[in-house]
């Protein structure tokens, strides 16, 4: 099992020297993939949760891809309905060849209602937007004189039964985000029985988790994969490898946007993690 780190690329503490530390950090403490997120318009709903400054996802991949040398880049989760999909085809074939073939592209129909108005694409159809944008990008990857040899890894976030059976449909993986491994276990029973309904095999499960170490053991059924002690994260990581999980990411930003003032507080978590987990993972470290 790999391990991944989902770095905040918005908010008051980042600017271009803490994404430099942020990557830094990341590949120097052997982590796999290093994510960001993605938004285009901060809209007062999403300035609520993911506030300015905020650096487009393949920008900022593309820069910190000069800046690294083996950890995989991705984005968790590119909106796809917010670009017209032979962008998102140029800009991700691009990158994954500038890369060295580091990228993975993970993708959503997305959220934020008022950002949907602002770029003029309508909200209510951004789930079949999403299905023809992606089987408009991979169109586009068949031409590898073009796009190059690929193939660049996709996978599909969301939590509902409509992102389960998206990531069926386009044989992508399925990243469900910030869960417990209880609702997880679950949620792939409802796996299995989409995938034997659309006559398909089972995506792979890619899961982002949160990461926030405590003091205190974290108790009760609402405790999320990676709440806790740094015993309880090891456990919860030990779990989804017996699961089957092939890469899980972890996501240090919980709801404070004033946490990336204080990076510090996340790469402490990280070193512990990194510390406690490579035998769990077969990662070396550095």
């Amino acid at each position: 099992m790999q391990i991944g780190v989902n770095v905040p690329n918005f908010g008051p503490g980042t600017d271009p020297a803490t994404l430099r530390r942020w990557a830094q950090i990341v590949e120097g403490l052997g982590f796999d993939l290093l994510l960001v997120s993605d938004h285009v318009v901060i809209t007062p709903d999403v300035a609520e949760q993911y506030p300015a400054p905020f650096y487009e996802p393949f920008t900022t991949l593309a820069w910190l891809s000069g800046i690294t040398s083996r950890v995989r880049l991705g984005t968790t989760v590119l909106i796809v309905p917010y670009r017209h999909p032979l962008l998102i085809a140029r800009m991700a074939a691009n990158l994954h060849q500038l890369s060295g073939g580091r990228l993975v592209l993970g993708v959503a129909s997305g959220w934020a209602r008022q950002e949907f108005e602002a770029l003029d694409v309508p909200f209510e159809r951004r789930g079949r937007l999403t299905d023809e944008y992606l089987d408009a990008v991979r169109a586009a990857w068949e031409n590898k004189g073009d796009y190059g040899p690929g193939p660049i890894p996709i996978w599909v976030g969301g939590n509902s039964d409509a992102g389960m059976r998206r990531a069926v449909r386009h044989g992508a993986a399925w990243h469900p985000l910030r869960v417990t491994l209880a609702w997880l276990r679950e949620a792939l029973d409802r796996l299995k029985a989409i995938a034997d309904e659309e006559g398909a095999a089972v995506p792979a499960l890619m899961p982002r988790i949160v990461l926030r170490m405590t003091d205190e053991p974290v108790t009760g059924p609402e405790r999320r994969a990676g709440e806790g002690t740094i015993e309880q994260i090891v456990d919860d990581l030990d779990q989804l490898r017996a699961m089957g999980v092939g890469t899980v990411v972890l996501d240090p930003f919980d709801t404070d946007p004033d946490d990336t003032l204080r990076p510090e507080t996340a790469w402490r978590a990280l070193a512990a993690v990194a510390a406690r987990t490579t035998t769990l993972t077969g990662r070396q470290q550095p």
